[in-house]
């Protein structure tokens, strides 16, 4: 009740910052934990999940954005090829199959 009377004491325009700050803070918890739980051990600085757990949610709004700026780290390179470039060189060995390899000499 006491919490209520303060509350109810405070102009409406503080009220209504307050409730969009508490659910800025939600959500950032909330994207920072499930971005967390999906990502690999490897993926995140440090190696240790947990000790992120506790800085999302003992370090109030800073903590999420701290996770999401720095602790997460990007998966290792992978070359693909496009199905372009794989379909142009199969071309290029049609072609060389056929007429025999390019001689860029000649030209």
């Amino acid at each position: 009740m006491l919490l209520a009377t303060r509350l109810t004491s405070l102009p409406a325009g503080a009220v209504a910052i307050l409730v969009v700050l508490s659910l800025a803070q939600l959500a950032l918890d909330v994207i920072a934990l499930v971005d967390l739980y999906r990502r690999p051990v490897e993926q995140v600085a440090g190696g240790n999940k947990w000790v992120w757990v506790v800085v999302i949610l003992i370090v109030n709004v800073l903590g999420p954005i701290l996770y999401l700026a720095i602790a997460r780290q990007p998966p290792p390179a992978v070359e693909t090829r496009t199905d372009a470039e794989r379909g142009s060189e199969r071309i290029g060995d049609i072609v060389d199959d056929l007429y025999g390899p390019h001689d860029s000499a000649s030209h």
